[in-house]
């Protein structure tokens, strides 16, 4: 009893196949199946309907953090040690001397 194995998406389209069939491919995507696109034998671009599209593009910022949160994330100096951006801090140093006689 050998029966065919149903793959979870459909194989990829060449784009000159895509090109051929875009109406139909358009179809699929906003059934929600997405269609995957090869240029050259590699994998190119995935089509797939607007409101899935505005799905992942609103869970991908909503991820994204904000500017003040990206700061408050940097590391800070352990106590004790010195901090390298307070200039009080920083190391004293002279400048070396130099001979200018000929």
């Amino acid at each position: 009893m050998d029966r065919p194995v149903k793959t979870l998406s459909p194989p990829p389209l060449s784009l000159q196949d895509a090109k051929a069939h875009f109406s139909e491919v358009v179809a699929a995507a906003m059934l929600g199946r997405a269609q995957h696109v090869t240029r050259r034998g590699k994998p190119a671009v995935v089509i797939v309907a607007a409101a899935e599209y505005e799905r992942m593009a609103k869970a991908d910022r909503s991820k994204a953090m904000g500017f003040i949160d990206y700061l408050r994330s940097m590391p800070r100096t352990p106590v004790g040690e010195p901090d390298p951006f307070d200039p009080t801090q920083r190391a004293k140093l002279r400048p070396r001397d130099i001979d200018f006689t000929p």
